[in-house]
């Protein structure tokens, strides 16, 4: 496998011949799952989001270019992807699939196959007729996370000015339409599913973490008619969120009305990047609490979130991947303190730690309107509002109101 993400892409060269160039070109400029094999069946281009899919989106796995595609070098660079052709017999399968154009495109035919191929591949030559389609999909099977899964395959053939096969492109997506393909990335911000890839493999990330939930929840909750609640919630979900992907966060779990985010260093430039944009995610969520309670048709005063930010020097971030979601979450000391510290936070506080308020850097407290050398701060236990948890949990942690 390559080096993991973080630095430009390893890319693979782009072909020199001029067809099998711009259908290199072509399936990286659409974001292509694809790989190119040229009139001898060597394969000459794959693409990088397949590389990174199926290293597992933490690495691009290394295929074996300029190789024969069911050569055995092909075949064992396939046993170290993570995700893809490497499990069992996948790769057998989607021989039998694209053999019959592997040996049309075979000058010693059936005879010079067996000798390219791998040895576990031999039996299936027998079986192949030569096909001379220019183009045939089928749905094959793939590695996913902890299953099988289904895979769509189109194969087409590339000409030159004079009729003659210069090579396959060969572009795969899930096996679902792209109605339904379409609804979910509809939906979803791209920025966010980037900065979940880049916590596909957990590891140590300083980061600020951003606790938010809704005051007196109960009481309304007991108020309202059930499906205006439940509206409530959605719009109160779906406008914090936003606010966390815009401001440069990643979003963590939804447990009842509260939400989670963290604001990582290293995408942010900075702790002290990191540190801003969590003050910032804050002010702009509480901004879009007036929106949402207008639209709920509700007063100000009845849509109100309390707040607790912190740093986390040590915390333990990852994405959690199963076949039902896909969350952020993080594990720490830190994670419990902030939401002590959001506990706290009633009457609409936005109350931050001194250990986040003092990452920030001259430039960022100076565009928050916040000077760190004159802040007055107050341990959560010496609060008129600390909760028990937070007395015996948190008490020397010092605070104040970034509101």
């Amino acid at each position: 496998m390559s080096d993991p993400p973080g630095a430009a892409p390893p890319s693979y060269p782009i072909p020199e011949h001029p067809q099998l160039a711009d259908a290199a070109r072509a399936m990286v400029a659409a974001g292509h799952w694809g790989f190119l094999l040229d009139d001898q069946w060597r394969l000459v281009h794959v693409t990088d989001e397949l590389r990174f899919t199926f290293g597992g989106h933490v690495e691009f796995a290394d295929f074996a270019i300029d190789s024969h595609f069911y050569g055995p070098e092909s075949v064992l660079a396939s046993r170290r992807f993570r995700f893809g052709l490497g499990a069992g017999d996948l790769y057998r399968i989607y021989f039998e699939q694209l053999g019959g154009l592997v040996l049309a495109d075979t000058p010693g035919g059936r005879d010079e196959l067996r000798r390219i191929v791998d040895t576990s591949l031999v039996d299936i030559v027998d079986r192949l007729e030569p096909d001379r389609r220019d183009v045939l999909s089928f749905v094959g099977d793939a590695r996913g996370l902890d299953r099988v899964v289904g895979v769509a395959t189109l194969a087409v053939r590339l000409r030159d000015d004079a009729g003659h096969v210069v090579g396959t492109m060969v572009i795969t997506k899930p096996d679902a339409g792209m109605a339904m393909i379409g609804a979910v990335t509809s939906m979803n911000d791209h920025r966010h599913f980037a900065r979940m890839q880049l916590v596909a493999r957990a590891d140590r990330r300083p980061a600020a973490i951003l606790f938010a939930d809704l005051e007196a929840s109960s009481p309304l909750a007991r108020r309202l008619p059930t499906p205006a609640y439940f509206a409530l919630g959605r719009r109160l979900v779906r406008a914090t969120d936003q606010c966390v992907i815009d401001a440069g966060g990643i979003v963590g779990r939804h447990v009842g009305d509260g939400v989670t985010a963290f604001f990582l260093a290293e995408s942010l430039g900075s702790e002290s990047g990191a540190a801003r944009a969590c003050i910032e995610a804050a002010r702009a969520i509480r901004i879009a609490m007036l929106a949402v309670a207008e639209r709920s048709g509700l007063p100000a005063d009845d849509v109100v979130l309390r707040f607790g930010l912190h740093w986390g020097s040590t915390l333990y971030v990852g994405n959690i991947t199963t076949g039902g979601r896909s969350e952020v979450t993080a594990l720490g000391d830190e994670v419990n303190e902030a939401a002590r510290i959001e506990a706290c936070a009633t009457g609409g506080k936005a109350l931050a730690s001194k250990a986040l308020v003092e990452r920030l850097g001259a430039t960022d407290a100076g565009a928050l309107g916040i000077d760190p050398t004159h802040v007055e701060y107050t341990a959560l236990a010496d609060l008129t509002t600390a909760t028990e948890k937070a007395r015996r949990d948190a008490p020397a942690i010092a605070v104040c109101d970034v509101a």
